[in-house]
């Protein structure tokens, strides 16, 4: 590398390296780290893929310092945007390997094109090939070409890690990932290749896509004929739910909800299915409806001048503004001040002295 180049990068990645804080997350996997790096300077090469060396004559600088495509500059440019500045790991790990970048820059390139590969898989040896895990980079269960039957994940898949198990994906089961668990049935069976697809929501088992193909039905369904079908729970002789509730059939199961609020015990839902209604409400129309006790022929409120307000159920008596309340009547003001002056206070005759 020029020493103009080198001196920079010797002054630029010490400067970027942070001494990390205490307490901050979790140390990233060495083989996630280096993949991270990998990315980024992939994502470096693209944003420098169109940019050249900048001065006024192009074609001068690159006939005569070659080209810009394959400069050191190019890759200190590529190199100086791989970390933020708080990302420690990173720093730490472009300051060990920057001879090793380098050399793939400059000289490995054109043989080793896949730098995933050959910086994290065989050069820095934490990585492994896609389906292959573990320190010896084995293939994981199923081969490493279509690793679980394609139905899983292999634990440590790509890195120095983990054991190879497979973690089979929803509806899928055994060590290879080629068996269907229950609710599931096999769709497609080659030397390769294993489908599972779920089953109709009334079999727990089954052998096929539909109601009819049940092997043994789930639980809140039964056999009827050849099928297996909804049990209705709110059909049955002793109702599953209080009297303040009613029933409600769902697929395998049922719901009880609360009656209206205008309902004493009801068939389903609002104030249309109550079987009887509640004090202040009447049925009308086909529903439990409020009474308007202030309507009625006979009045509710007998005390005189008293006002009726009609309220949800009931009715409340009210003397209007202003007026005094007594046991048998709401007394106007007017009346009174004037039975207060009936009886006006008498002051004693003055004795001369």
């Amino acid at each position: 590398m020029h020493p103009s180049l080198r001196f920079a990068l010797v002054v630029l990645l010490p400067l970027l390296v942070r001494t990390p804080v205490l307490g901050t997350a979790q140390k990233t996997a060495p083989c996630q780290r280096c993949r991270t790096l990998v990315d980024k300077f992939y994502q470096g090469m693209a944003n420098t893929a169109k940019k050249n060396f900048g001065g006024g004559n192009t074609a001068w600088e690159e006939k005569t310092l070659s080209k810009y495509e394959f400069s050191e500059i190019r890759l200190l440019e590529i190199m100086e945007g791989l970390c933020d500045s708080s990302d420690f790991e990173c720093n730490q790990l472009l300051e060990q390997q920057e001879e090793s970048l380098e050399d793939w820059w400059l000289r490995l390139k054109k043989k080793h094109p896949d730098l995933y590969k050959w910086f994290c898989v065989q050069t820095l040896e934490v990585c492994c090939s896609p389906g292959t895990y573990g320190p010896d980079c084995r293939a994981c269960q199923g081969g490493s070409e279509r690793p679980c039957s394609g139905n899983g994940h292999c634990n440590g898949d790509g890195s120095r890690e983990g054991d190879g198990s497979c973690q089979c994906h929803q509806g899928y089961k055994g060590p290879l990932c080629a068996d269907c668990m229950d609710g599931y049935f096999q769709s497609l069976k080659t030397e390769t290749h294993s489908s599972c697809t779920a089953c109709d929501e009334a079999c727990r088992t089954c052998s096929g896509p539909t109601n009819r193909d049940c092997v043994e039905c789930e639980a809140g369904w039964t056999r009827v004929e050849d099928a297996c079908v909804d049990v209705d729970e709110c059909a049955a002789d002793t109702p599953p739910c209080n009297d303040t509730q009613y029933c409600d059939n769902v697929a395998g199961s049922y719901a009880c909800e609360e009656c209206d609020s205008t309902c004493v015990g009801c068939t389903g839902k609002g104030p249309a299915n109550c079987k009887e209604c509640v004090p202040g409400y009447l049925k009308e129309n086909g529903q439990c409806t409020d009474i308007d006790e202030c309507s009625l022929a006979e009045k509710v409120c007998t005390r005189k001048n008293e006002n009726c307000y009609n309220t949800l159920g009931s009715f409340v008596c009210v003397c209007p503004d202003g007026f005094e309340e007594t046991e048998d009547a709401c007394v106007p003001p007017a009346e009174g001040a004037e039975t207060a002056g009936e009886n006006p206070t008498q002051l004693p005759p003055r004795e001369d002295l």
